[in-house]
């Protein structure tokens, strides 16, 4: 294993979790590099309506190869969502993921979700695991249920056997977004022999008490996207109003240097 690799894989501590942010293009990775995050993730719903596509229907196979492109060279570890592979053939997923390890890639996302609302042949997601793992062992496989996320019923019963297998597979990790019941939580984290990632969610427990209930790793998804979306409206009807924008606001030579060396301005 690589040291990169090595590093990601030991910022998974249950009760300590790591926070992922997720970026949508180099800007928004270089100002999270530059804060301190040791880590950063990519968005698919960023990523996609950024490039005027929607999420989740293997549209952005280029776009996010791109962008890991620009990413990787900032001073942060990289891990990418890839949907559920840009592919059903494993083979093809698994030549998609070893060319994101080439490129210093630490990590991906692999998800069982559907663009009709189902959740994919659990066979076929542990053949996509597999297929990574042999194609590119240093990565480290977060397979993500969407058994929550698409509001199914039962949820639970979908949920366990599916990240149980996922592990069995080879995954390194198990990703449930859309769960926040901590009773939940805590029986997902002690249930499955691999770091749990959860998502932040607006109203949802806060990273500490995330960290008492097992979880090792939280993600943003699409939340910081979504605030620079609401966050640049905001500002430009402050403008329309006559009102000051937000001093604290990054000055165009804070951004010019940031970008260029992803350090903080």
């Amino acid at each position: 294993m690589s040291d990169r690799s090595a590093a990601f894989h030991a910022l998974h501590r249950p009760g300590q979790p790591v926070l992922l942010p997720n970026a949508w293009d180099h800007a928004s990775g270089a100002a999270l590099a530059a804060a301190g995050h040791p880590a950063v993730g990519t968005t698919s719903l960023g990523v996609a309506a950024a490039g005027g596509r929607p999420d989740g229907v293997a549209a952005t196979a280029e776009e996010t190869f791109r962008l890991a492109e620009l990413l990787v060279r900032l001073p942060v570890l990289v891990t990418v969502d890839v949907e559920a592979g840009f592919s059903d053939d494993p083979s093809a997923v698994a030549g998609y993921a070893a060319e994101l390890a080439a490129l210093g890639v630490v990590g991906i996302n692999l998800e069982d979700g559907r663009a009709d609302g189902s959740l994919a042949d659990p066979a076929l997601v542990v053949a996509k695991i597999e297929a990574v793992r042999a194609g590119a062992p240093r990565l480290f496989v977060n397979a993500r249920t969407d058994a929550w996320w698409l509001g199914l019923p039962d949820p639970l019963e979908r949920a366990l056997p599916r990240v149980r297998a996922y592990r069995r597979a080879g995954a390194d990790g198990v990703f449930v977004p859309g769960v926040d019941d901590p009773a939940t939580v805590r029986l997902l984290a002690d249930a499955v022999d691999a770091p749990l990632n959860v998502l932040a969610r607006p109203g949802g427990p806060p990273l500490a008490a995330l960290g008492r209930l097992g979880v090792a790793r939280v993600s943003t998804g699409s939340l910081l996207f979504r605030a620079a979306l609401a966050a640049a409206v905001r500002t430009a009807d402050a403008v329309r109003a006559g009102v000051d924008p937000d001093p604290a606001l990054p000055s165009y030579a804070d951004v010019q240097r940031m970008t260029a060396t992803g350090q903080r301005p």
